[in-house]
């Protein structure tokens, strides 16, 4: 069965996003080896698993940034966007999710030949947590403190992980993976 890995960028106060959703505080000039390594999480990848909010800015920047390092892997890849509200997809390659979160989300790990990845957003990403879907979580800790924000692990229960790794990388991201307990 495939796994669900959350890859998402987080203030070192824990907020992944400024207070209106902006990340211009995020570390993006990445160093050659965060790339390999972004590019390792998602070698085993094939489906993008997003919010509505999110996707609105997120399939429509790729599609229109072909060149750019890793846009093959974004565009080629299917996505899946949660919303109640979208009616279908105006985006290539791109489905809508409509129905229960955990039941999606479950069948799309059977059907699925390679691993599931999501970035967000944040209320998305609290709803993967909080329903213990995400089987790897790839945290990557900027060099920056914005003192408020939106937040992903606003979380009801505790839950226990296991630690993978934790890398610096010369842009000054620390990079903090973890796996699921039993994953």
């Amino acid at each position: 069965m495939a796994k669900l890995k959350l890859q998402m960028q987080l203030s070192i106060d824990g907020y992944v996003a400024s207070p209106n959703g902006d990340l211009a505080w995020a570390v993006w000039d990445w160093d050659r080896e965060l790339k390999d390594y972004v590019e390792g999480i998602t070698r085993e990848v094939d489906c993008i698993v997003l919010g509505r909010k999110l996707a609105q800015g997120f399939i429509p920047y790729w599609a229109s940034h072909p060149n750019e390092e890793g846009a093959d892997f974004m565009n080629a890849a299917k996505k899946v966007v949660f919303s109640k509200s979208l009616k279908e997809s105006e985006w290539e390659n791109t489905s809508i999710a409509k129905g229960n979160i955990i039941q999606e989300i479950e069948t799309l790990k059977k059907e699925n030949r390679k691993d599931l990845i999501a970035y967000g957003g944040a209320e998305f990403a609290t709803a993967l947590i909080e329903n213990d879907l995400i089987d790897e979580y790839h945290l990557f800790i900027n060099p920056s403190i914005i003192g408020q924000g939106l937040r992903i692990f606003g979380i009801s229960d505790a839950k226990s992980l296991r630690a993978r790794t934790a890398r610096l990388f010369d842009c000054g991201i620390v990079l903090v993976h973890y796996q699921k307990n039993g994953g």
